[in-house]
């Protein structure tokens, strides 16, 4: 039996070499009678792409950031709230635990199955001229989004101007001072080159939002039990992988990022909560609003 995994990042990358150990796992478990074939570099389409053909189940898997799942599994939309989760600790219990069980098996009728959770760190923001230590540094400066409605309200709610620009455009943006600046995490930020532009680099840390892999519902159902827990624990197994090398990949980036001239701050997160506030007011009552509830109530 073959199963074809695609995503969309380069074969260096953590989650690529998570994937690579996944593979190895289910060759062993099944004895060689499950093969996963990797396809990486958006060789077979974009993360939307991939999830409308695992949707069809024309593949097996693709790993996707819950970002690009939005459209298809509206609750995943809830990853984008910024401050939502205290700290990292907090963040992997709630995806370890009940909520992100549930949120995984939530596209069952949209056709996809959440496998397992990979690690993307969380997003800061750099800038060109100076830190964002406190909301009013954000005042009057453009800020690169993600083309996302929650990440330009969120800068909206801090008093910069957010402007969703494509990240392929971004250096030159900052180069010509299109934008003051843009956020991301540590491994972004210094593979991107951004760095060479943008001097600050402050670890408010607004937003973790994290990569899934997804499983078809079709093809998913035409497997014997056997073969889903095979697959299961391999997915489990390759997602504790993934987070120790995306753990290694931060600290690396971090340090190289201090050795290159940048200057990294960090800054109190309790006046950038407190803006952003209003966002989770007008959530109340809905299902995204009681997820959030169920969430900031977990220990």
């Amino acid at each position: 039996m073959v199963l074809k995994l695609s995503h969309v990042l380069d074969r260096s990358h953590p989650v690529h070499l998570a994937m690579e150990y996944m593979a190895r796992q289910l060759d062993r478990r099944s004895r060689g009678a499950v093969e996963l074939q990797i396809f990486p570099d958006g060789q077979l389409g974009s993360e939307i792409e991939g999830i409308e053909q695992v949707q069809r189940g024309e593949l097996a898997m693709v790993k996707t950031s819950t970002a690009a799942l939005e459209g298809f599994v509206p609750a995943m939309a809830i990853f984008g709230l910024p401050y939502l989760f205290r700290d990292q600790e907090h963040y992997w219990k709630v995806l370890f635990g009940e909520v992100g069980r549930d949120l995984a098996l939530a596209g069952a009728k949209a056709g996809v199955r959440g496998l397992c959770y990979y690690d993307s760190g969380s997003r800061s923001f750099y800038t060109k001229d100076a830190p964002i230590l406190s909301p009013e540094d954000l005042e009057g400066k453009k800020i690169r989004v993600m083309q996302s409605k929650t990440a330009m309200d969120m800068i909206a709610h801090l008093g910069g101007e957010p402007a969703p620009i494509a990240f392929g455009e971004l250096h030159a943006a900052l180069q010509q001072g299109k934008v003051d600046g843009a956020e991301n995490n540590p491994p972004s930020l210094f593979t991107s080159r951004h760095f060479e532009v943008a001097r600050h680099y402050a670890l408010d840390e607004h937003a973790r939002i994290p990569d899934i892999v997804l499983f078809s519902q079709k093809v998913w159902e035409s497997l014997s039990p056997e073969v889903q827990r095979w697959i299961e624990e391999a997915a489990d197994e390759s997602a504790a992988f993934q987070r120790e090398a995306w753990k290694k990949s931060t600290e690396d980036a971090l340090e190289a990022l201090k050795q290159a001239g940048v200057t990294v701050h960090t800054p109190d997160k309790r006046p950038f909560r407190r803006k952003v506030q209003p966002m989770y007011d007008r959530l109340s009552g809905s299902e995204i609003g009681m997820l959030v509830q169920r969430i900031q109530l977990l220990e």
